[in-house]
């Protein structure tokens, strides 16, 4: 067993290669061989967001607080609420963050696939944030 304490690692700022707006990423966890899984809690700021990205075997979003947003490529933009729990599958690419006017805090999970969780692909335009 392995207990990981609150506040017993600084808080990271999302780095602006992934993400648009304020960003803290809280609590990394990650798995030990052979365990694959691993995650983090992530809060954005109103408006912040995830680049465009995709996850080889998928991604599970519990969400803590606030109200976010979510978009499958090709898809419309969905509400996210406290409670909700998000699964995009295995290469689907999406995007996630905070509606315009309030934060949301979730807890992302995923599982590596020799070594690699996320590929990054470009960020989310004002535009397509907008909807």
């Amino acid at each position: 067993m392995n207990i990981k304490r609150s506040g017993s690692e600084p808080s990271a700022k999302g780095p602006a290669d992934y993400f648009t707006g304020t960003v803290r990423i809280d609590a990394p966890f990650k798995g030990m061989a052979p365990a694959r899984i691993g995650g983090a809690t992530v809060t954005f700021e109103p408006g912040a967001r995830t680049a465009w990205h995709t996850h080889p075997l998928g991604q599970t979003l519990i969400v803590l607080s606030g109200q976010g947003r979510v978009q499958r490529q090709g898809g419309p933009i969905e509400e996210i609420h406290p409670g909700d729990i998000v699964w995009f599958e295995p290469g689907e690419k999406h995007w996630h963050g905070a509606s315009p006017a309030t934060a949301m805090s979730h807890i992302a999970i995923a599982e590596a696939l020799d070594g690699k969780t996320v590929d990054w692909l470009e960020h989310v335009s004002d535009d397509q944030y907008r909807g």
